[in-house]
């Protein structure tokens, strides 16, 4: 008999010493990971010599050493005279499933009241330690799922672990017992720890006195190497013009929308030159007259100020369109480009095969002559092209002699109908980097593969060469980033427009009630990383809104959907006017950081805060229980009015403890009738969820079908305190219990317009809160 069979009769031997029959033991050697849970329980209970057969099959039922410590201490204090096998179920969790829906969500939990050490931390927490708060929440949860669970959402959240990750961190020498004199001087200066805002991202970047370095090895296919370098010469000219100061650009396409993954882009290239005292430009990219607006143009300027950025000077591509047209008639005459007739089609097939078009070697004033005519309008659109003259048989496909001039017989929005020729980004992008003396070209790692053709095109014109680096992307979940897909949904009418407060545009945060500051404090605690495969939750982003608003939007009372509750011991007519706080620390003798609230005869609840059925759980209004509505009095269900259904509650009727003795351990939000018969202010009040069903639903072939139909809600009727009716464009406010809104711009006289920016801390749950 093999060590296996010897394992498996011993084991059998075990479970039969405590009681399970041959044919439970058999079925449980079948599985091996309840063979060993068994075997470690029997251990733990240390009746490996046997049992009673009733002991031995509660031992089967028990999972994990949670269920046997809980078992144990439960048969200590019950003893076996009082011993009921119902009780002894449930306080040990038997049968009990917890569901990997049920873990992630307590996980979700216990993060969000962790962040402020995970974001300082980082994968130097307390995993442990997390993972027990989340055992504590679900207690029969199998752990190793919980600490799966736990790293997945760690991983999400913090993206590639780092080498400052696995740094240790240095241990304090134990410090001799202070003076009473240091002792007091400690307590009046407290070492405060650095801010995420006090941290310096921009440390990794050089200065542009160094550069003068190689950028990049360029190779060519015929064995040749370029070694792109600024000379000492031409650094001292840049030097010279700069005054030694950084100089970066924001250069958007005004094809679009800005979106949240360019507030990275806006902190990168104007906190870089903010933080070194330098310059950066706004210029926008606009080579494409055929997708490109006056609208996005106006709203990138608009939207780069609300961020809060201000630009050394706002400029176009388009400026410098015959510095680029004269650039690149030298760039023909030194043998570098030429004027190719091939079509589209064809030359992505040539670029396939890494074939030469057959206009590669025309001669250079051959080239010249059709360059000019490009220029005059003499030849028609598509019917040809100057591509620069690189390297078809190089590894790196930016290199296969990209186009840098195509015919367009489309008006420009900046110049006009001055030009029938129009650079390509390839082409104008680092020209421009150039001739605006920019010291760092910074860009998303996407293009870190047309650094050979960027360095090519400065060296072939020995123009001054900016220093260049890539950095990743900020990508969200359940969201879409992409231009071409935000277009889509925007034209295709998927969602409300390009301010669609479902968006990751920046407009639609904005409408949302998200602010430029919470968005930026995001941006940094994410960095400047060079990771490429992050994926960062939602949550995270929704984790710095939170805590802004917490501390910037003063506290009111809404009823979302609501429910008449008549209070019969109080005598119609009668108003009680109560003070209810702005602020949560509000103190008594502070009157600005209150608000009045009548408190009269008809009050109204969230329809959800009823149940016709209590349960122990339950903190809402149940028949002959007892609430406190906030800052007023303890109420209690007395009766309860049906609609002709006799299901549908249509009224409550309760009477209220105005000497308060009453203890209810619910507390329910409410807005009242201001006087009888008068309803509350009616608002209209909007709930945003997430845009798409997936994390990452780019990756997905039929993206559109993945979007959440329930990622809006219109609640047009809504009950709200009557000091809600001066807010304006701009106010914000935290909705007790249902989380944080801000006035949105649809809003009129008579008509508010609430927008959700985020929820609560711990969201707001049906059947009422503690």
């Amino acid at each position: 008999m093999g060590v296996k069979g010897e394992e498996n009769k011993e084991s059998l031997d075990l479970f039969l010493k405590i009681g399970l029959d041959e044919r439970t033991a058999q079925n449980t050697l079948a599985n091996s990971k309840v063979t060993a849970s068994l075997t470690a329980v029997i251990h733990e209970a240390v009746v490996e010599n046997g049992c009673s057969k009733a002991v031995g099959n509660l031992l089967y039922t028990i999972k994990n050493p949670t269920q046997l410590e809980t078992a144990l201490s439960f048969l200590g204090s019950v003893g076996p005279d009082n011993f009921q096998l119902n009780d002894f179920e449930v306080a040990c969790g038997v049968g009990v499933d917890v569901s990997i829906e049920e873990i992630q969500c307590a996980a979700a939990e216990v993060l969000e009241e962790n962040m402020d050490s995970i974001l300082e931390q980082r994968y130097r927490i307390n995993v442990g330690n997390l993972c027990g708060q989340v055992r504590k929440r679900q207690p029969w949860a199998d752990a190793k799922i919980v600490k799966q669970v736990i790293d997945e959402k760690l991983y999400g959240l913090l993206g590639e672990r780092t080498a400052a990750d696995d740094e240790k961190p240095l241990r304090k020498k134990k410090e001799k017992p202070a003076k009473l004199e240091d002792q007091v001087r400690a307590v009046d200066t407290p070492s405060v720890t650095p801010s995420e805002e006090e941290l310096n991202p921009f440390t990794i970047f050089p200065s542009p006195e160094e550069n003068f370095k190689v950028h990049t090895e360029i190779y060519f296919s015929n064995g040749n190497v370029w070694r792109p370098h600024n000379t000492k010469e031409k650094l001292e000219i840049h030097l010279q013009e700069t005054g030694c100061k950084v100089y970066t650009r924001f250069p958007p396409e005004p094809n679009g929308y800005l979106h949240i993954g360019h507030a990275k882009a806006l902190f990168v290239d104007f906190g870089l030159a903010k933080e070194r005292g330098g310059c950066c430009y706004l210029r926008f990219d606009d080579t494409n007259p055929e997708a490109e607006k006056k609208e996005y143009i106006d709203h990138i300027e608009e939207v780069v100020q609300w961020m809060g950025w201000e630009p050394f000077k706002v400029t176009y591509t388009s400026d410098y369109f015959q510095d680029l047209y004269d650039l690149a008639v030298e760039l023909i005459r030194r043998g570098h480009a030429y004027v190719d007739h091939q079509l589209p089609e064809e030359i992505k097939e040539y670029r396939e095969k890494k074939l030469n078009s057959p206009w590669r070697d025309r001669p250079v004033e051959e080239s010249l002559k059709l360059f000019d005519e490009m220029r005059r309008g003499m030849i028609g659109e598509g019917k040809a092209t100057l591509r620069m003259k690189q390297d078809m048989q190089s590894d790196n496909y930016n290199m296969y002699d990209l186009i840098a001039y195509r015919i367009k017989f489309t008006p420009h929005p900046h110049s006009g109908d001055q030009w029938c020729i129009y650079p390509s980004y390839d082409y104008a992008h680092c020209i421009v980097d150039s001739l605006e003396n920019i010291t760092h070209s910074l860009c998303t790692l996407e293009f870190e593969t047309r650094r050979a053709s960027y360095y090519w095109l400065l060296e072939a014109l020995d123009l001054y060469k900016p220093y260049v680096w890539e950095y990743s992307r900020l990508n969200i979940t359940n969201t879409v980033m992409s231009k071409r897909k935000l277009n889509r949904l925007v034209t295709e009418k998927w969602v409300d427009g390009w301010d669609d407060p479902r968006l990751m545009t920046l407009a639609g945060l904005r409408r949302r009630g998200v602010s430029s500051t919470s968005i930026n404090a995001f941006v940094r605690g994410v960095g400047i990383t060079r990771s490429d495969n992050s994926l960062i939750r939602l949550d995270r982003l929704e984790y710095h809104i939170r805590e802004e608003m917490n501390k910037t939007a003063p506290r009111t009372m809404v009823v979302l959907h609501p429910l008449k509750v008549v209070i019969t011991n109080l005598e119609g007519g009668s108003i009680i006017n109560l003070d209810a706080k702005l602020w949560p620390d509000a103190q008594t003798d502070d009157a600005s950081a209150f608000y009045k609230v009548p408190f009269t005869n008809v009050v109204y609840i969230e329809r959800s805060d009823f149940r016709i059925k209590d349960s122990k759980d339950y903190y809402g209004l149940a028949p002959g229980k007892s609430v406190l509505l906030r800052y007023a009095f303890p109420i209690k269900c007395t009766e309860v009015i049906y609609g002709d259904n006799a299901e549908t509650v249509v009224e409550i009727r309760a009477e209220y403890d105005p000497s308060k003795k009453t203890k209810p351990k619910g507390v329910l939000h409410w807005v009242a009738q201001p006087s009888p018969g008068v309803d509350p202010l009616k608002v209209e009040v909007r709930l945003f969820d997430k845009l798409f069903h997936s994390e990452n639903p780019a990756e997905l072939d039929d993206w559109l079908s993945d979007l959440n139909p329930l990622s809006k809600e219109m609640i047009p009727e809504s009950y709200a305190v009557s000091s809600l009716g001066s807010a304006v464009m701009g106010n914000q406010f935290q909705f007790e219990r249902l989380g944080y809104f801000s006035v949105d711009l649809d809003s009129r006289p008579g008509k508010l317009v609430f927008n959700r920016t985020v929820t609560l801390r711990d969201s707001y749950s049906k059947g009422g809160n503690k």
